[in-house]
């Protein structure tokens, strides 16, 4: 079973890793109310018909205006009608930075499974990703960042490698003791030196 959005943040808060500010909006005005919050916003419809939102164009990103929202959420509607049920979320729009993945699933043979790779639309084209059995121990973590070949760009110097290799452990024993079937953060955004969960999915 899908785990609610607001659900699956509350899990990440319990292990403390970051995401986004995000709330349901029901209607245009709540959208716009959204954005007076905040400077840059993304919409996007949540439903267990559409798993990958972006290549079903349902997902918009950095709207600034209200006539930009009103229209967006409206065309939203429009696309997620064949979707029933979805729900519409409103997230603050993050600056652009190094997309990651870190997910989870349980293997029939090995168990629970944690992986690391290059993110967003580049997972599926450049199969740049390490896994380790679940829980892992900071040299573990370490391995799986030095298997990519993608090494040199998610975590260029010390700082970055010391901050994914916190997350990683952090999502391994998320992985290991709140009963998911399995998970995906994708894309993790690493920005200014930071980071913010921007798009997750969890499933009981």
């Amino acid at each position: 079973m899908l785990v609610d959005y607001y659900k699956a943040r509350s899990i990440l808060d319990r292990y403390k890793i970051k995401s986004i500010r995000s709330e349901y909006v029901g209607s245009a005005d709540d959208a716009v109310g959204f954005l007076r919050e905040n400077k840059s916003i993304v919409m996007k419809v949540l439903s267990q018909k559409a798993l990958h939102k972006s290549r079903s164009g349902l997902v918009a990103v950095g709207l600034e205006s209200e006539a930009d929202v009103r229209k967006t959420f409206a065309g939203l509607q429009k696309k997620a009608a064949r979707l029933k049920p979805y729900k519409m979320i409103a997230q603050r729009m993050v600056p652009r930075g190094i997309e990651i993945i870190i997910g989870g699933n349980v293997d029939p043979q090995f168990g629970r499974m944690i992986l690391l790779g290059l993110g967003g639309v580049y997972v599926e084209a450049f199969k740049d990703f390490a896994l380790r059995v679940c829980p892992i121990t900071r040299r573990d973590a370490a391995s799986m960042i030095d298997q990519l070949r993608s090494k040199s760009v998610i975590a260029p110097d010390s700082r970055s490698t010391e901050m994914i290799i916190g997350l990683l452990l952090k999502a391994s024993k998320m992985f290991e003791e709140s009963g998911l079937a399995e998970f995906d953060l994708n894309p993790v955004m690493l920005h200014d030196g930071t980071y913010d969960a921007v798009d997750l999915r969890m499933i009981k």
